[in-house]
């Protein structure tokens, strides 16, 4: 199984997008479009998650539903905010919005099989 990816600067990524939502809140622009910003393939992460390396990842199949999850909710805040709706945007990011939610579960799911691989790799190497 060759999983070649660094899950703390996906975390790390897509926890970042909430500063990049704030941003394009507060000056109405992004450097993304919504269509790209709903595209769960255009990130560095989603290329990899759909990769043949990225097909063996554990749970699989709850991490590319997590990971879409993710791009849509970010995807409608970024909409929001660049036709003006600052305040509707602003709710969105709130804790407890669905955006916020997507990101806890996304981040959440990585962190275990992270956490799963490393205790995998760990008892691997005492053998």
């Amino acid at each position: 199984m060759g999983l070649q990816i660094d899950f703390d600067q996906v975390i790390h990524n897509h926890s970042h997008w909430k500063y990049l939502l704030k941003n394009a809140i507060e000056s109405g622009q992004s450097e993304f479009t919504v269509v790209n910003a709903r595209d769960a393939h255009q990130c560095a992460f989603g290329k990899w998650l759909y990769s043949p390396d990225g097909k063996s990842l554990p749970h699989y199949s709850k991490v590319v539903e997590l990971h879409q999850r993710f791009h849509e909710e970010a995807a409608h805040v970024l909409e929001l905010a660049l036709q003006g709706q600052s305040y509707q945007a602003s709710e969105k990011l709130k804790f407890g919005s669905p955006f916020g939610q997507a990101t806890a579960n996304l981040v959440n799911e990585l962190s275990e099989i992270r956490e799963a691989l490393k205790n995998k790799s760990r008892s691997t190497e005492k053998k």
